[in-house]
């Protein structure tokens, strides 16, 4: 059985307003598992923690779907940051 390695999260800083926390990412999947999409919160406990690739998709998304993308720097955290 593989161990899958599960240990990262994406996190969302606003550009230019060190004032103002980060968020994470919340990955939104179907019931078949087929990922969908992602929502951004606060909460970083709440946050989905996921493999590499799995953050790489989430971060590939947010930069294309987010329609203020260029004011957020995204990127990806191991769990322990």
């Amino acid at each position: 059985m593989e161990n899958i390695d599960q240990r990262y999260m994406v996190q969302q800083n606003k550009i230019g307003d060190a004032e103002k926390p980060p968020v994470f990412a919340r990955v939104m999947r179907s019931k078949e598992g087929v990922f969908e999409g992602v929502s951004f919160i606060k909460n970083k406990e709440k946050a989905t923690v996921m493999t590499k690739a799995q953050a790489e998709e989430a971060v590939a998304w947010a930069k294309k779907k987010k329609s203020a993308a260029h004011e957020y720097a995204t990127k990806i955290i191991c769990v322990s940051e």
